[in-house]
């Protein structure tokens, strides 16, 4: 961000003054002409005027006289650019004194070439008046009036424009957006950083520094009193509501983002295909799960009762959203898809009591409904893994190890699913080119990676330290291996 403050340069005063002062001398000298007699049409008057609408361009012809003289004491043949402002990109760092010397140097160059030729030639000083300046906004020839200089060029008075809001320019300082000008509240209002949330300019502390919080993965900022203005956030990506827009409201309090909707799983038959999908993946480790254990998707408040009637398993999670059962239980499970009104809430949500009885060491396994297809999928994967340790006959495992290596097993599937939705998108690419389509697949590629970033960056003991501990293990000799370790130590190999 560049604010530039602009003030006219001095250096115009003193060419005017040591123009005013050599021509007065050379009155002095000059002799008696007969070319103009008393009947001209010029009179003082028109001399006056001429000279006065001359001035600034012959200022501009002087400027380049001294300019080359400067440029050719510091290595440059005749830099265009006027010093005063500072805008020579070679920024030849020549001081006012040095200009001012070359300056007095040029006017005596020329003083001494009048004093050998003793006379005075008006056809060059009236020829100043007839001298081309173009504005630089609309390319014209400024003429007779009287110019504005800034940023190195010169203007017509009305063209010196914002380019953000097209009026005039009036004061001395302003900003400039690249290579063109605005006013200062133009470029506050068009660059500076905005909240992602409620679009407004992002604060500034005491000490005039902007603050603002950023999402690790969305890199979305926004202002640090959304962390406890109540803002609602997305129970599945995590993001903030924006303003203008609206988050669907489940009936358990949760908040769902309309492309984290796209693909959510609403009940338990929705469900079921997904979960075909995931014991065939367990089934191509060698992990296959030989009983018939239900799957239900249920509201918070059903698996948090749940959860309190379930005596094995470690719970540490500020918001469970997955849970393997071991003990008989009767557990409300929602058997119809719910509709959406209009005001974006869930409606006609259709619920059943499910008695579970215990036929081995897993009775069921619970989901929050909801949540997108991915989402769904990562959980289900993790609260598989529960069971097929329950079911092998694997002892009571410290909460690192087993939590560790549940979400191994979840981040596998997670990976295989985003690698098969890149390759979808490669071969609807050669089929069909709907944008609607290839949007939603982004987003869920998109969605899929987020979620890995969640569990390779989560900071908790059991589930953050155990998945790195576990995922080491299994990089460093192989899945079996680690399986067979665990089973004799009741630890990850190292």
């Amino acid at each position: 961000m560049e604010w530039t403050k602009t003030r006219e340069g001095s250096g115009f005063e003193i060419l005017e003054e040591q123009y005013q002062r050599k021509h007065r001398d050379d009155r002095i000298r000059e002799k008696p002409s007969t070319s103009v007699d008393a009947s001209t049409d010029f009179d003082d008057q028109d001399i006056a005027v001429a000279i006065v609408r001359s001035l600034e361009d012959y200022e501009a012809e002087e400027d380049q006289k001294w300019m080359k003289v400067v440029g050719k004491s510091h290595g440059y043949k005749g830099c265009q650019y006027i010093h005063a402002n500072n805008s020579c990109p070679t920024r030849c760092n020549i001081t006012d004194q040095q200009l001012a010397r070359a300056l007095q140097v040029s006017l005596d160059m020329e003083s001494s070439q009048q004093d050998a030729e003793n006379t005075f030639q008006p056809s060059k000083f009236f020829s100043l008046v007839s001298s081309c300046r173009i504005c630089a906004g609309c390319n014209c020839d400024i003429g007779h009036k009287r110019p504005l200089k800034r940023m190195g060029a010169v203007w017509h008075q009305e063209c010196f424009r914002c380019h953000v809001c097209s009026l005039r320019i009036l004061d001395h300082e302003f900003s400039k957006s690249g290579n063109r000008p605005c006013h200062e509240s133009c470029y506050k209002h068009q660059n500076l950083p905005r909240c992602y949330v409620c679009k407004n300019l992002l604060p500034k502390n005491a000490d005039g520094k902007i603050e603002y919080i950023k999402h690790p993965f969305w890199m979305q900022e926004y202002c640090p009193s959304h962390e406890e203005d109540g803002t609602p956030r997305c129970c599945s990506c995590e993001r903030a509501e924006v303003r203008e827009t609206r988050y669907l409201s489940l009936d358990d309090g949760r908040k769902l983002c309309l492309e984290c909707l796209d693909s959510s799983i609403m009940d338990t038959q929705d469900c079921q295909p997904l979960y075909v999908e995931i014991q065939e993946f367990y089934e191509g480790l060698n992990m296959k799960v030989e009983q018939d254990i239900p799957l239900l998707l249920v509201e918070r408040q059903a698996l948090n009762e749940a959860m309190e009637g379930e005596k094995n398993g470690h719970h540490l999670l500020p918001e469970t959203r997955g849970l393997c059962l071991s003990e008989e239980q009767t557990v409300s499970t929602i058997l119809r898809r719910p509709r959406i009104s209009t005001g974006y809430q869930i409606i006609d949500m259709m619920t059943e009591p499910c008695k579970l009885v215990r036929g081995c060491e897993v009775t069921a396994i619970l989901i929050l409904y909801g949540l997108p297809r991915l989402l769904t999928g990562t959980i289900l994967a993790h609260e598989m893994m529960h069971a097929w340790l329950r079911l092998k006959g694997y002892r009571k495992l410290r909460q690192d190890v087993e939590e560790g290596i549940c979400q191994v097993l979840a981040y596998m599937w997670l990976e295989s699913e985003i690698r098969s939705v890149s390759d979808n998108d490669v071969a609807s690419a050669s089929i069909s080119s709907s944008s609607e389509k290839s949007g939603g697949s982004q987003f869920e590629k998109k969605l899929g990676k987020f979620f890995k970033h969640h569990i390779e960056s989560d900071r908790s003991p059991a589930y953050g330290d155990g998945f790195r501990a576990g995922h080491q293990a299994v990089q460093m000799y192989g899945l079996k291996r680690t399986l067979d370790h665990i089973r004799m130590t009741g630890s990850f190999p190292y």
